[in-house]
This record gives structure tokens, sequence and C-alpha cells, in this order.
């Protein structure tokens, strides 16, 4: 059971902070411009947030998931994208520190926690999304080197990014997910090259790339775990993702809903506030229940997190599917409250359920959620 301590309480307060000064004041400009705001992101990591769960011997903070489930919603109010952005670093730096040796932990984590060094995540290929398994991107064994080939897309971060952890087969092909191995690729290695910036409907202010592999030599040391053991570490790292991005939904979701509560006691029609039409009253009060209950299965996912319940994925599944369908619906009632100024830039509103389109798509889609969770029912009930 997740207890809400002192400590929490000011991090999250020191997150808040952040994310009203730093992240709020420059989101719609950022997301016009397409600008990734780095420096924003270093200010992100002196605060540690670089590395939330990440081991302190590393520099990391050290904190629970369940920590980080508080941490995202609050960073999501200030800046959708920005907080999404840097849920995917962090689950690029919390791989490293859990599945690295000790020279790989200190080689590349330290940068990471700073935000110094930014992290991308590497499995979703042009051919293999869903099915991960499929990948296709191969590293091949020359003596102590992995020649990698290969092409992944829609990469968080590609072009930016001084750490690229990238899913690569090092089996024969057909292997499926058991000749899949982790490999991590610094940026700047001769052979690694970008696509241009994908033209999204949200998520503009964090670069989207393919990263194309031509020859890319790395150590064969840069793997992490053993040969064969990527698609298990993929998975785990998505556990924490899901959770994550599920707390980026509901943050993004929380602020359009008090944005909706403000406009309408302000804003009159027929003679009256809009706050006191039945009808309105009950759509805030149905996005306030769905947004609790979100909350409440995201804290019980990250508390399974923590104390590596054997139904951790599912229950990550389950709150990542729910979060992220309830925020999308919850800010896009936001947006219908606003009436005709809900389309319009100024408001910001639209901006948000563009951002939150995506994260049910992302990390693993909806729909393969609702496979996950129903697989483990009907496994639970034989």
């Amino acid at each position: 059971m997740t207890i809400i301590t002192e400590e929490r309480l000011a991090i999250v307060e020191a997150v808040r902070d952040f994310a009203s000064t730093v992240l709020a004041p420059n989101a719609a400009e950022w997301d016009a411009s397409k600008h990734f705001p780095v420096d924003a992101l270093a200010q992100a990591g002196e605060l540690g947030l670089g590395g939330v769960y990440v081991q302190e011997d590393v520099g990391g903070s050290g904190l629970s998931r369940a920590d980080a489930v508080a941490i995202f919603e609050e960073l999501a109010k200030g800046d959708t994208t920005i907080a999404a952005y840097i849920s995917i670093h962090n689950m690029v730096a919390w791989m490293i520190d859990a599945f690295g040796n000790e020279v790989q932990r200190q080689t590349w984590v330290p940068g990471m926690v700073a935000m110094t060094d930014l992290g991308s995540y590497c499995l979703t290929e042009p051919g293999a999304g869903s099915d991960a398994a499929a990948i296709t991107t191969s590293a091949r064994r020359e003596g102590d080197d992995y020649v990698i080939n290969g092409v992944k897309q829609f990469i968080s971060g590609a072009g930016s990014s001084a750490v690229y952890v990238v899913m690569a087969r090092t089996g024969e092909p057909g292997s499926g997910s058991r000749g899949i191995s982790a490999i991590v690729v610094p940026g700047g290695t001769p052979g690694l090259s970008f696509g241009p910036n994908e033209h999204k409907m949200g998520w503009n202010a964090q670069p989207t790339r393919q990263v194309i592999f031509d020859d890319v030599r790395v150590p064969v040391s840069n793997r992490l775990g053993a040969e064969g053991d990527g698609f298990a570490i993929a998975m785990k790292g998505l556990n924490g993702g899901r959770v994550n991005m599920g707390a980026c939904s509901l943050g993004g979701a929380q602020w359009a809903l008090e944005r909706a509560l403000q406009y309408v006691q302000e804003r009159e029609a027929f003679g009256k506030p809009l706050a006191a039409n039945q009808s309105i009253v009950f759509t805030l009060a149905d996005m306030e229940t769905e947004l609790q209950a979100a909350r409440a299965l995201l804290q019980r996912a990250a508390d399974k997190m923590d104390e590596d319940a054997p139904d951790v994925a599912a229950a990550c599944a389950l709150a990542k599917r729910y979060a992220t369908d309830a925020a999308f619906n919850a800010a896009n009632a936001a947006l219908q409250l606003h009436g005709g100024d809900g389309y319009l830039h100024e408001y910001g509103i639209e901006r948000v359920v563009r951002d939150l389109r995506v994260h049910q798509i992302l990390e693993g889609t909806n729909e393969i959620m609702k496979l996950i969770v129903g697989r483990d029912l009907l496994a639970r009930a034989r």
C-alpha cells in the first residue's frame, strides 16, 4: 500500500514548482515551433528527474515507482510532451542501471541522471510494432564487436540523444524473442544516422525520428545482460514505461479539468454561468471520477512494481490502458466544455488532446494491453 510521506510531498512540491515555472509558460511555444528544450531537460536533471528510480550510487534519486507516478503526473501538468520524454529517458537509464554491469553503469548512467546525456529506447521498427518479437534489426558478431544493421521507427529523442538502448537480433532469423539482445549504442558512432523529424498530430516538442544502423560497430561489452536477454529486458522496461505514461496522461487531463472548472464558472450562456447547467455538472463529475479511478490503478500498479509482484505485467497493462483512455476522454470533454474556444490554440486544451492521443498507442497499444490483461485473467481462472 502506498504511504504518502513528507519526503514524497516535498519532492512533488519541487516538481510542481518546476512544471509551473519552467514547463507551463513555454509549452505552447515549444509545441508551435517544434522545439526540443534540452536546456529545460538539464534543469530537470538538476532536480534528480533524469534518474527517478535509478540507484543512488550512480547519482540516481533512488525513489520508488509509486513516487514516480506522482512525479510524472505533476510534470505533465506543465507540459505533457516533455513529461513523456522524461519518462522514456528514465526507462532507458533504469535499463542500464538494472541490467548493466558496474562498468556500464558508471560509464553511461551518471550523465543520463544529470540529463546532460539524453537517452532513447529503440525497439519499434517499420515492420514490427505490437509484435516486438518480430524485429529484424540484426547485430552480427565479429570478434569482440557487434555489427548492427537495420532501422528503428518512432524513436523519441532520436538525433539528440547520447545513449541508445537498441533491441537487435543476435540469434538466427526466426528465433523470435529468444534471439534478441539489448545493446547500448553511443550517439556519434559511425554508421548511425537518423531520418527526418516526423510530422505528428502531437508531441511536437520532442523529436520523433527513424534511427538507421548501417554497419554500426560497437563492442560486445556494450551488451546489457547475456545474449538473448534483450526481449525480457525490453518487457520489464515497458512495465514501468506504461505506468509512467499513464501518469503523464493523468497529469495532462487533470490540467484540462482544472481549466474546464474555471471556464464553466466564468462563462455565461442564457443569462447564467455554464456551471449552472446540470449536464455540465454531470460531465465534470464523470471526469473527476474517471481520473481518480485512474490514479488509484496507477498507484496499485506502481506498488506491485515496488513489491516485484508476480502479476506486475498485467497490473501495469491494466493501469496504462485505463488511465490513457480515461485521460484522453477527460481532456476531450474539457475541450467540448470550452465550446469553440477549446478548439483555439490560446486555451491550450487542444494541445493536450493532441498530445494525449498517442499515449493510447505507444508503450504497447491499448488493444495489446487488453490482450495482456485478458490472458492473465484466463490463466488465473484455470
